[in-house]
């Protein structure tokens, strides 16, 4: 019951500046994200910057509120300060290697994200940084070589440094202009020979400076920021679609599963209302016009209302979605008087957390495939999905992950079970972080979720050796198979 129709996508999933490093070289700019510091459960990650006078910068500083902010004020970063985005796992150094492992376990497919600043350094250039060009025309080719196809994520929360500090990132229309730009030079670079892409990752998720590049993080920036975004992703999909014949455009939203803690009414109502607060991300995008509960949205969170142009409506409709990719981590339950988008939720009794805390659902995952597709009537793309914990590797950097092996055997079951009995269209699944890399909630390294261990420690310490862990052959297994080895 578990094997896959043929053509399914098996792959894996990363993020630039979680994975990619070289952050200084070949013509790369700065991105939003680079000022972002380490952190633990215990110091969450902040960013952290010095300008020119000497002055520090933090996220309470009123330099992020400061409209404009000063264009003399250059920021630099802290000598004590460890930002794990510069080096990252180095996939910038290792990506031969990489693609390798990944396709001796059988991938078809490997989702990356394409940085920005590598290509437009500022955002505002005219003309493209070749160097960053030909970096990924290498690795396109490498994966060519063994079959894969790359699953190309546009915008992976992250803007040019200088499009956040000039132009208040997504809160500007400029930006829009700036990303369509960047998206047409992709296409006409890369379109012969990629038929995937994502426009945005976890759209309904992103706000503030690191994601979106904006200095304010209130409910009428987020969602201003959101249409803009909205608007920048339907003008590259009608743009793509005419450009690359046969593409395929999603975007990506975080999609944890949501149940009301109890059957009493209220709490029934209530979690309709907060789920809304993803399905306004994804209708709106697949469907190509805002639902009339948008302004119940904007309402709950101070938003006001949102001046949309019939211009940018006839963009949304002319621009909707091909399909619907979606990472599930988790579920979350929630109750009357919890607040909206409580991504923490009220605790479920019946389930068992990961090591930080998120609740372990496999039943979650099929749940969520028939709410999207049963919705949306697209096919559906899981793009994320993993179990984040603390690998305890031997002298050789071997794990023996039984944890995880245990996590995915249920996650890809419950996948199988919505494709073959329920009868969801879904594309394929990308793991996230087949290859060890830098936690973006918390940005530590042991917080590790690959099927290839890296050493490397919190701080970017160490060899940076790759090593298969016990669960690289059990999913080789397992795509070999295309399902099938599930029922084992």
């Amino acid at each position: 019951m578990s094997r896959l129709p043929d053509g399914f996508l098996w792959g894996g999933a990363t993020a630039d500046f979680q994975f990619e490093g070289g952050f200084n070289e070949g013509g790369r700019g700065l991105l939003s994200h680079d000022y972002e510091t380490d952190g633990s459960q215990e110091n969450p990650r902040h960013h952290t910057m010095k300008m020119n006078d000497g002055t520090i910068i933090t996220p309470k500083s009123s330099f992020f509120y400061a409209d404009p902010v000063p264009q003399e004020a250059i920021p630099v970063f802290l000598d004590k300060e460890y930002y794990p985005s510069h080096q990252a796992v180095d996939f910038y150094h290792h990506y031969k290697e990489d693609i390798a492992l990944m396709a001796g376990m059988g991938f078809n497919v490997f989702r990356f994200s394409i940085c920005w600043s590598r290509i437009y350094p500022t955002g505002d250039e005219e003309l493209p940084n070749e160097e960053g060009l030909k970096f990924y025309d290498d690795v396109i080719d490498e994966l060519a070589k063994y079959g894969m196809q790359p699953l190309i994520t546009i915008c992976h929360d992250e803007v040019p440094m200088h499009l956040a500090l000039k132009y208040n990132g997504w809160a500007s229309r400029h930006v829009i202009d700036c990303y369509v730009k960047y998206c047409k030079t992709l296409f006409e670079r890369y379109g012969d020979r990629c038929k995937y892409w994502l426009t945005f990752n976890e759209i309904n998720a992103v706000k503030g400076f690191g994601p979106c590049g904006t200095r304010e993080s209130d409910g009428y920036t987020r969602y201003l920021g959101a249409h803009n975004m909205f608007v920048a992703s339907a003008k590259a999909v009608k743009m793509g679609h005419e450009m690359m014949s046969g593409s395929m455009f999603g975007a990506m939203y975080a999609m944890s599963e949501l149940y009301p803690a109890t059957c009493k009414p209220e709490d029934m109502f209530h979690a309709m209302q907060e789920r809304r607060e993803n399905w306004y991300f994804i209708d709106t995008m697949a469907r190509g016009y805002y639902h009339p509960y948008a302004k119940e949205v904007w309402n709950h969170h101070h938003v006001g209302t949102l001046e949309i142009s019939e211009e940018d409506k006839q963009i949304l409709f002319d621009g909707q979605l091909d399909f619907v990719s979606f990472s599930y981590y988790r579920s979350n339950t929630t109750k009357a008087g919890d607040p909206w988008f409580n991504v923490g939720g009220s605790p479920n009794p019946y389930l068992e957390n990961t090591p930080w805390g998120w609740p372990i659902d496999a039943l979650g995952l099929r749940y969520c495939m028939n709410e999207i597709y049963d919705r949306i009537q697209k096919p559906i793309f899981i793009v994320e999905n993993g179990m984040g914990a603390i690998d305890e590797a031997d002298e050789n950097g071997y794990v023996e992950d039984d944890y995880r092996i245990d996590y995915l055997q249920k996650h890809l079951s419950a996948m199988a079970d919505a494709i073959n009995i329920d009868g969801v269209n879904c594309i394929g699944y990308t793991m996230w972080g087949p290859i060890d890399l830098v936690s973006l909630s918390t940005g530590e390294m042991k917080k590790r979720y690959g099927f290839i261990y890296v050493d490397m420690d919190d701080k970017g310490n160490g060899t940076l050796k790759r090593t298969k862990k016990k669960s690289y052959n059990w999913m080789k297994h397992i795509i070999e198979t295309n399902g099938a080895a599930l029922d084992e």
